[in-house]
């Protein structure tokens, strides 16, 4: 049992990471996958380009529109949005700055795709030999049928010996590509995120402490709103076959899950933790928690609109 509950404490302290984590492997996984069972390169001079790309980058856009699907935040943002004006659908420089922040996040998976097809180098192979551009070079100071044979490289199918050892220089290009890549990624990443916590408006520990509020509020939310829903469920199903008249049931208004449900904005004068914590507190004073003067989308705490009903926001 105590090992059952290190395993969960894991599981919540580092959730993001972890899940991370694992659309990595799975992404790394499929590649090799699909690189060795499905992928059989035509080595033609017509379609080794089109088809090595194809492999190459269409599963890197699938896998690049899966992670906006699979965001809670982009359904925060965009349900709704085209019935009725929102603070939620946002607009110029923060509508910008929160598309950003989801493209950033559903480029994890595509780019591993792209990384370990790379360092593979089976579909830059067949698509690099189809590339009439690349010939040229490639074909410098070699047999005057290298062109030619270049797309027969990848099947080892080349008569001429010192044209089938381009095959050689094509996986190592596609190697240091990958390499080049990866890198890129890594350090992108590492600036963005020493410059996002340098501009965090708080701590490190209140940071820690926001985390903490939020997974209990959505598993209280969570349970409340099971509670609440079992109630008005019972209360209708015993009127219908009563023939009764139903009690009333305050359940919130549309425009109150409207509220709770647009995308959180921070703002220094009332530093809320969620935008059930700001409505709570703002409704007796405007009935409304529209985006007013100093609030601001903030990146280190797009964490508060990932959390959803369903998941809780890794420490």
């Amino acid at each position: 049992m105590e090992k059952f509950r290190a395993v969960l404490d894991l599981h919540l302290k580092h959730h993001s990471a972890l899940g991370y984590g694992l659309v990595t492997l799975l992404t790394a996984g499929g590649e090799r996958i699909f690189s060795t069972v499905v992928f059989q390169c035509p080595c033609s001079a017509a379609w080794n380009l089109p088809y090595g790309l194809v492999f190459l980058l269409v599963p890197a856009l699938a896998l690049f529109l899966l992670g906006y699907v699979l965001s809670a935040r982009t359904w925060r943002l965009i349900t709704g949005c085209g019935c009725r004006a929102r603070a939620s659908c946002g607009s110029g420089l923060r509508g910008s700055l929160v598309c950003a922040q989801l493209s950033a996040a559903a480029a994890l998976a595509p780019l591993t795709w792209v990384a370990v097809a790379l360092l593979g180098g089976a579909f830059y192979e067949c698509a690099a030999s189809g590339s009439a551009v690349l010939a040229q070079r490639l074909c410098l100071d070699r047999d005057h049928n290298c062109a030619a044979e270049l797309p027969l490289v990848p099947c080892h199918e080349a008569k001429a010996s010192d044209v089938q050892d381009l095959l050689k220089d094509l996986k190592a290009q596609s190697q240091v590509l990958g390499w080049i890549l990866i890198a890129a990624v890594i350090i992108v990443l590492l600036i963005f995120t020493c410059v996002s916590r340098c501009l965090s408006p708080v701590s490190f520990l209140q940071l820690k402490f926001w985390k903490i509020y939020l997974e209990q509020e959505q598993q209280i939310l969570k349970s409340k709103a099971t509670e609440h829903a079992t109630e008005l469920a019972k209360e209708n199903v015993k009127c219908f076959f009563e023939g009764s008249h139903p009690k009333e049931c305050n359940t919130p208004s549309v425009k109150e899950w409207q509220q709770i449900s647009s995308l959180y904005t921070f703002n220094q004068k009332d530093p809320y933790y969620s935008m059930l914590h700001k409505y709570v507190n703002r409704k007796e004073k405007t009935h409304s928690i529209r985006s007013t003067e100093g609030d601001t989308v903030i990146p280190v705490l797009g964490f508060v609109d990932s959390s959803n009903i369903n998941s809780t926001p890794g420490l």
